[in-house]
This record gives structure tokens, sequence and C-alpha cells, in this order.
């Protein structure tokens, strides 16, 4: 391992090279901006990643010529670029990309990560992404570290030994943090009517943001809860604390949580570190469908942009706009509905923050199906759970009436009616 300035690291990348940036808060920001800033040298280098966070400058209309990024979840510093044309989207599930990298689909030149520093033996961590970026490091020809003391060292697969480190800079840059915001009542509604769904006992599958904090309050008599998760936040903190969650009736890692990346604040990071407790696992293997299953009673919560009356989700676009992507919703849809007393649960309030309905006759033209109708089971808003599985399209629409919002209830009726002759 070499360890070099920025603009040295970066050198070694050329025009046309096929380059992977490490995923969410682990994104290794120094790395980024010394390739940008090497834009007017290069010409049509492909950038691809997940979601990340802080600045994809390499997106900005003035590099179009240098930059090409491929996203496979779109985040909110790539959207923009998104609909000027400088960034695309690769619709795929999240337990599915390490086979693009593992299977040469994507060819992968670079891959640019940010890890702890090396322990005494002389592996450094992944840290709080370990998700398809270790399948990258694998499979790319150069490895480009960002070494930071302020990554944690977690346990699991993401150990990454010096010497499959080609070239490194040193940083102490803090990682970005995601802190929660304040729960609505609408919120805590949602969040309730989900906890009376989940059964001691379960394995949790949840991810970031609002409603899943407020399942997660709502848990707090509950007993035995284990998790099996994509994505490991804060939320889960007060009830690891509490014993609420000990992961004991686990069948698959009992004893342990099981993430594959990790978005949160300090307090998550630092309990993170060097915790056996946790195991942080490629997401080939945490959202294979077939090890999601064996654990008992996996109740998968996941969120929608809108849904139709007959079960429809659409999670990824808001009509042709892309929004956010695939990610591991359907890996856990399907592996809560196999699993023995599994539960897959689509949360959302009833309507936007402009009052629309989030449960349409139709999906807008160009939305994305992420969960198919014949994949869900339970829809849950501020108005109660809906169990839509085995039912018929009619008993669907009414079930889903049943709990939309009071102003919308009268023209959904009238459209299902339109549709199916009788409500």
């Amino acid at each position: 391992m070499n360890i070099v300035s920025p603009d040295k690291a970066v050198s070694y990348i050329q025009s046309r090279q096929h380059i992977f940036v490490h995923t969410a808060a682990a994104a290794p920001q120094q790395l980024i901006r010394a390739l940008t800033e090497r834009h007017a040298e290069l010409r049509n280098v492909q950038i691809f990643h997940l979601h990340t966070e802080g600045e994809a400058p390499y997106t900005n209309s003035e590099y179009r010529n240098s930059f090409k990024t491929h996203v496979f979840f779109t985040a909110k510093n790539v959207r923009a670029a998104m609909k000027t044309g400088e960034a695309d989207y690769i619709p795929i599930f999240l337990s599915e990309i390490p086979n693009l990298f593992n299977r040469g689909i994507v060819k992968l030149d670079a891959a640019l990560v940010q890890v702890s520093p090396p322990d005494k033996h002389g592996y450094c961590s992944l840290g709080i992404s370990v998700d398809a970026s270790r399948a990258a490091i694998i499979n790319a020809e150069t490895v480009i570290a960002q070494i930071n003391p302020n990554m944690p060292r977690t346990h699991g697969d993401g150990l990454i030994h010096i010497s499959e480190i080609d070239y490194a800079i040193e940083s102490n840059d803090e990682i970005p943090e995601h802190h929660p915001a304040e729960l609505s009542e609408v919120e805590l509604k949602i969040g309730r009517h989900c906890a009376n769904l989940v059964e001691d006992g379960a394995t949790l599958q949840m991810g970031i943001g609002s409603i899943p904090d407020a399942v997660l309050t709502s848990l707090e008599d509950h007993k035995n809860l284990g998790v099996h998760t994509e994505m490991f936040s804060d939320g889960l903190m007060p009830l690891i604390e509490s014993g609420v969650v000990n992961n004991t009736e686990k069948r698959i890692h009992p004893g342990k949580i099981v993430a594959s990346f990790a978005m949160g604040t300090r307090k998550l990071y630092d309990f993170m570190d060097d915790n056996p407790l946790v195991q942080m696992l490629d997401c080939s293997y945490v959202n294979d469908t077939a090890v999601i299953r064996r654990n008992p009673k996996v109740t998968a919560i996941n969120s929608a942009i809108e849904v139709d009356l007959t079960g429809q989700v659409c999670a990824d676009s808001i009509g042709t706009y892309q929004y956010s992507g695939v990610g591991g919703q359907m890996d856990f849809i399907r592996g809560a509905s196999l699993s023995e007393g599994g539960k897959p649960i689509i949360a959302l309030p009833s309507t936007t923050g402009k009052g629309e309905s989030k449960l349409v006759p139709f999906l807008k033209q160009g939305a994305g199906v992420v969960t198919t109708r014949a994949h869900v089971h339970y829809i849950v808003t501020e108005y109660g759970a809906a169990n839509l599985y085995g039912q018929s399209l009619r008993r669907r629409a009414r079930s889903l009436i049943e709990i939309a919002h009071p102003k919308h209830r009268e023209e959904l009726e009238k459209a299902a009616y339109e549709r199916f002759k009788e409500v």
C-alpha cells in the first residue's frame, strides 16, 4: 500500500475507465474532489455507485464530457443530473448488484473507498458500508482508499488487507451523519399500526426515515426481536439498549445484528466500532431471499411513493422522475413472505404534502412498479392496515379505500366502480 496525496492517488485513473465509488456515508469525499479536479484531462470516465451522501461534483453539467454517472439508487445529490442527462439509473435488486461485478457485466478499473486505519494485522475495515463495495474491491483492477480514523472498524465481510490497497490517502474527515427528524402525528399513527403487526420473536428489516423510526418507537413493549436488515440506523438503538432487540430467536446469526450498510449519527457509528454484536455483510447474502426466509416471523417494513387500487407499489419514481431506486424492497418483501409467520409491509402516509392521495386508481404515467400486486401483502397508512394477500382486485380496492384519506375515498370509490363494476 502506497500512501500518497489525493492528486497522486487519482492520477492513475484514465479516460474511458469504469470507477466505483463507496456507498452512502462512506463515499470518500477527498478522492471524489481530487478526481473531479482532473476533469480537463479526462474524457468519458464511467462512474458507478449506489446511494451516496455528500457532494457528487462529477455530475455537474460543465463536466459532461469528462464523467458519466450510472447509479443503482438515485440519491438527492444526483437527481438533478438525472434530469439533465449527466447521470443514468440502472434498475436492479440490491441483492444482485455484486453479481454485476463478480460476473464481469460491469468491469471495474478502479474502486474509490473509505476505510478505517489498519489494525495490528494489517486489516482495514469498510466500516459502515459493506453492501456491494466488497465485491467492487475484489473485482477492480486498482483499489484507491481514503484511510480515516473516524470510520468505525466493523466485523463481518468488510475487512480488507493493506496488500489489497494499491494507493491510499490519509484523512480525518467527519463521517456524514443523518439525524432523526421529529415525528409527526401521522407518522406516529402509521408506526403504531405497523407495530401491531409485529409479533414477539420477529426478525425485523426496515430502512431509514421517519416511518421506520415511528415503528421502532412503538415496539418498546415487544420481546425477543431480532434484526436482519440491509440498513441499520439510530432508530434501533433504544430497543437494543433496553433488550427488546436481543436476536435470541433468529435462526441465522442468532445473537447478532446483521446489516449491509448503516447511516445515522456519531452515536451509532461509535456503537458499531469494533462491536462483535454487529455483523456487516455483503448485500448479496444479507438480501438473499433464501437467507432471509430462514429466520422466523420476518417483518419487513418498507415505504412507497404511491399504491394503485390493485396493490401495485411504486417506490422509486414520481412518474418519469427518478427519485430513488428498487433497492432491497423486493428482496425483503419476498423473503418475509416466504418466512414462517413472516409479514411484508408497505407503509406510507395516505396523502402527499400537497394533500394528494397516495392511494390512486392508476400509477402515474412512467411510474416504476417495484413491488408487484402478486407480491404485496400489507399496506399501512395512518388510517389502518389492509391485508391484500390472496384477495381479488375488487376486495383489494375496497380494503385500500378504507385506509385512504376520507376526503379522497369518494373519488376512489367512483374509479373502482368504473373499473370493477362494483366495490
